[in-house]
């Protein structure tokens, strides 16, 4: 089977899976995920699995990269954070679908091959930055909506500082990896109304920057 079937079985899986948001579809149709894995997982990269993609991080499993896109409601005009570049497949699906994604990543090399990968995709509208992901981007705030693609016990403070007014936060929280939970922030005014989504496994949101020498 070639990899653009394989890519067709994935989005038909996806959408009886609940995914109903054709613009989201349609991003994850135009978004190579091969080229986002290690070029011997290229064979798996339209399976619903998540992928080692180095330094003890993964590439999220597609299902969870489209619930997670879909359950921010994302509009063409908003301005995204996203904490954990990782490999950049997250960043570049979100790219298709808001004005402006703002992705910070703590491991260098990461961040570096992810910013050769944009550029080579002619992906304007991503600005990259190595640092804390837990402290987000506070030059660029308010953000209209943040992702958070690593677990942590609680959202940190700084984070939700910087959400807007009526935006949305989508992060996964829980102890370990077997208790974490998937939750959306809603911000109205000083008030975040919080609801549960669905159980994930992420790997832990981690403060500071990697120490690669």
């Amino acid at each position: 089977m070639t990899l653009e079937a394989r890519k067709i079985r994935l989005v038909m899986e996806l959408r009886q899976q609940g995914i109903t948001d054709k613009t989201v579809l349609s991003a994850l149709e135009r978004i190579p995920r091969e080229v986002f894995v290690p070029e011997n997982f290229h064979d798996q990269a339209y399976e619903n699995t998540a992928l080692p993609i180095g330094h003890g991080q993964t590439i999220s499993q597609p299902s969870v990269v489209a619930y997670m896109t879909q359950a921010l409601e994302l509009g063409r005009r908003m301005k995204v954070l996203e904490v954990g570049t990782g490999c950049g497949y997250q960043a570049a699906v979100l790219s298709r679908l808001c004005r402006r994604v703002y992705t910070i990543e703590r491991h260098r090399e990461l961040m570096r091959e992810a910013e050769k990968r944009f550029q080579k995709m002619r992906i304007g509208n991503i600005v990259t930055r190595w640092g804390d992901g837990a402290k987000g981007w506070p030059e660029q705030a308010p953000f209209d909506r943040i992702i958070v693609t690593a677990a942590a016990e609680e959202v940190p403070q700084a984070l939700k500082e910087q959400l807007a007014d009526g935006g949305l936060l989508i992060a996964p929280v829980g102890r370990n990896t077997f208790d974490q939970v998937l939750i959306r922030l809603r911000r109205n005014g000083d008030e975040f109304e919080s609801e549960e989504l669905w159980p994930v496994r992420f790997v832990p949101l981690v403060g500071g920057t990697a120490d690669e020498g």
